[in-house]
């Protein structure tokens, strides 16, 4: 069984647990988390392998050399990177929610907006991000507050497109709370459209997936626009 990398570990259990949050009974908690099996090739929790190699020969078809000094270590640095950026395929959700859905007697909108994100683009592997808005209304059932944004970085750790993340943190949403509605709105700046292409500076993607009552009432989709509009507390 190959196992995930130290670093990339610890991330995963930062996005999966608060602190003081224990998992399972049995006190083997830790010893299980080390053993967790990798998803993807084995050569991810290797210091050397065919990440390293295809890094060394990007450099030398661009003309680069990388033995020199100020690039030897980058083959493994870029391994070690792209292991950190993508730990969200690795991340649990039942570990991630870990019984933080309530059953409150509550049925108006609740808004999280504002959450910052960071992501690859699948297409250039290369960085886009902004913030991610989500609001849900509850049908007697509420998700602890931090579960938001850790859901956003569980889909955000991976390669992506944006479209297809803001949908998936609704359908998540759905599936684990059967809400009357779930709305969620992403802003982000992709650098494949600033560094290259068409190269245009200050370029802004909105997506937005809503279902249940955010897509069937207007007037509930107007409040949840409504509710990002306005200036959070303190700006």
């Amino acid at each position: 069984m190959t196992m995930l990398p130290e670093h990339v570990r610890k991330l995963v259990a930062e996005i999966e647990t608060e602190i003081g949050e224990e998992h399972g009974t049995n006190g083997h908690a830790a010893e299980e988390e080390r053993q967790r099996p990798i998803v993807g090739t084995p050569s991810l929790a290797t210091p050397t392998g065919r990440v390293e190699e295809a890094v060394r020969e990007i450099l030398l078809e661009i003309g680069e050399d990388p033995d020199r000094q100020g690039l030897m270590g980058t083959p493994d640095r870029v391994h070690r990177m792209y292991a950190e950026l993508t730990a969200g395929y690795h991340v649990d959700p039942d570990r991630l929610i870990n019984g933080a859905v309530f059953d409150v007697d509550y049925s108006e909108m609740v808004v999280v907006k504002d959450i910052p994100f960071y992501s690859l683009c699948e297409h250039h592997l290369l960085p886009f991000f902004g913030t991610a808005s989500v609001a849900y209304i509850p049908r007697g059932r509420v998700i602890g507050l931090s579960k938001i944004p850790r859901i956003v970085e569980m889909y955000a750790r991976r390669l992506q497109v944006q479209e297809r993340m803001t949908q998936q943190i609704a359908d998540f949403l759905n599936e684990r709370l059967s809400p009357q509605g779930v709305g969620v709105v992403v802003e982000a700046n992709h650098l494949c459209a600033i560094m290259r292409g068409i190269r245009k500076p200050g370029t802004i993607m909105t997506t937005s997936a809503v279902l249940g009552l955010f897509r069937s009432r207007d007037r509930t989709r107007a409040e949840f626009f409504s509710h990002l509009a306005r200036r959070a507390p303190g700006d």
